[in-house]
């Protein structure tokens, strides 16, 4: 059997070409870009014609292979855990749907927010769809469950959620590889109003949603992956779920025959499965990465005498991810430290590269909008973001993708002049367009700047949709070509960039200036390899 060292990413987007993958779509965003990464740059995907090229948002994506779905065969979509918010419309109403290939969506959730604004839980959104969800504990099981939610997404005619975290996303283990699967012929759904959802056909699908969503539990393409171990000791049990079952592991070693342990790390599953750990134990402790979704689903089932200990009661900390010594302290075992590690390096925040154009162009905006004040400026996701920690110290707003330019126009409406936006390229046909949309139908006094890099910067460089478009997605949209400017931000354009600005800030209109330079970090990697670029000022 051949076995490959990967991270998990890569086991889940291994075992997706080797379960007969015809589509992988995705919009970049740690913990989740290596899985696309993985496919695109596979031999495997190559060879098959995988379709695997980024998408410009989540929503599109998730979209996209829900058509692949329609044809017969099998996609994949992965992104972020706030990705699952933008591709929220199109997640939910396909588990009403349902599917035609085997269809899969991986969120990868990002606990402690590590590279995210906030923290969440995607197994609220599992269970809020009615849609299976799998989550596995290690990179073996990862790669496993690929194949398995395949199987029970076309079985079921259902998505099938697929949560990891962090930690599982950006660690290695071996991975046993199974012999691979070709891919599905195109077929057309059988019913051919399946993915028409008009409230007439709508009403019937969801009951029968209801139905299948109760067989699921007993599936065994599902439950094999809960299992109970009974302990010699009865006092404590725990229920574990995904790599929360791996610190519990490292703490109790060959003393695990001690505990009775309920793992479990597919969804749903049947109440019944919880007496044969209730049934013995005097008191239990939950353990999961993320919000208490599975110990408020047990509370109503366990709440008869049994003590219960998890993140409700704070047991284990409400926020942040979790670590082998918070379960240690959670379990009873003393908490043994090695040696500090000693401060070689003085800590500093995060800043921009040597170089970056971003810097040079926040330079310009800081002396501009100097004369009317603190407090006008909107910016968005992206490396561009750091403007709001020393020396700049100059935009007042990171919300979610796309908020600069629709903030900027509330703050309009507000009476705030000038109302200023920062965008990135990426950021901005990810989520920015239809606000530019608003802007243009309302003529609302803002000004936009879009900071452009020619790639998704914040991710690693990954293509950018908006790289030589910019220009004619704003004309296409109604700016006015007299207050649709380009700049280049550099130290030595630092004048006229300052002029420009001004001038645009004063237009009591949509005004949008488009600050141009590739991104350090890939010009870089692009002069490494040879490749030529035409970066266009948009």
């Amino acid at each position: 059997m051949k076995k490959l060292l990967l991270l998990g990413d890569e086991a889940i987007a291994k075992a997706a070409l080797d379960a007969g993958l015809s589509g992988m779509y995705a919009y970049p965003g740690t913990p989740s870009t290596e899985i696309m990464e993985y496919i695109q740059s596979s031999e495997d995907s190559s060879d098959h014609k995988v379709h695997r090229e980024w998408s410009s948002n989540e929503k599109t994506a998730i979209e996209a292979a829900l058509g692949m779905s329609y044809a017969g065969k099998r996609a994949m979509v992965a992104m972020k855990h706030v990705g699952l918010n933008v591709a929220a419309d199109g997640f939910i109403n396909s588990a009403i749907t349902g599917v035609n290939g085997g269809l899969i969506i991986v969120s990868a959730d990002d606990p402690s927010m590590h590279s995210s604004q906030n923290e969440q839980d995607s197994r609220f959104y599992g269970k809020f769809a009615f849609v299976p969800c799998f989550e596995p504990s290690n990179q073996q099981e990862a790669y496993d469950m690929v194949f398995d939610a395949f199987e029970i997404s076309e079985k079921y005619k259902s998505p099938v959620l697929f949560r990891i975290t962090t930690r599982l996303a950006h660690s290695r283990a071996s991975v046993n590889l199974r012999p691979g699967l070709p891919q599905k012929e195109l077929s057309l759904p059988v019913d051919p109003l399946q993915f028409v959802l008009l409230p007439a056909i709508a009403r019937g699908k969801y009951k029968s949603l209801l139905s299948s969503y109760e067989s699921l539990r007993y599936d065994s393409l599902i439950s094999k992956y809960n299992n109970f171990k009974d302990g010699n000791k009865r006092d404590l049990g725990i229920i574990t779920c995904g790599i929360a079952y791996n610190y519990f592991l490292e703490n109790v070693g060959d003393s695990i025959d001690n505990f009775p342990v309920l793992k479990i790390t597919a969804y749903p599953f049947p109440k019944d499965l919880i007496k044969h750990i209730t049934g013995r134990c005097k008191e239990i402790l939950i353990l999961e990465e993320g919000a208490p979704v599975l110990e408020e689903a047990l509370r109503g089932i366990l709440d008869d005498g049994i003590k219960i200990y998890g993140r409700l009661d704070g047991t284990v900390p409400r926020d942040g991810e979790l670590n082998p010594a918070i379960v240690a302290k959670a379990i009873g075992l003393p908490l043994s430290y090695g040696q500090a590690v000693p401060s070689l390096v003085k800590m500093r925040p995060p800043s921009f590269c040597n170089g970056c154009g971003h810097a040079d162009m926040f330079n310009s905006l800081i002396d501009a909008i100097k004369p009317y004040g603190s407090g006008h400026v909107f910016s968005d996701i992206g490396c561009y973001t750091l403007a709001a920690l020393p020396p700049y110290n100059i935009i007042n707003s990171c919300v979610d993708m796309g908020a600069s330019v629709t903030m900027a126009i509330g703050a309009s409406d507000a009476g705030l002049f000038p109302s200023v936006a920062v965008i990135g390229d990426s950021t901005f046909t990810h989520s920015g367009m239809t606000g530019l949309l608003d802007a243009v139908v309302k003529n609302s006094s803002v000004t936009i700047i879009i900071s452009d890099n020619s790639t998704t910067g914040m991710t690693g460089g990954q293509k950018s949709q908006a790289t030589g478009r910019i220009q004619q997605i704003c004309k296409g949209i109604g700016v006015n070509p007299d207050h649709l400017r380009s700049i280049v931000p550099l130290r030595k354009n630092h004048s006229e960039n300052v002029c420009t600005l001004k001038e645009e800030f004063e237009y009591k209109g949509v005004s949008v200036v488009i600050a141009s330079r590739e991104c350090i970090q890939t010009a870089t990697r692009r002069k490494r390899s040879g490749n030529s670029m035409n970066n266009s000022i948009s």
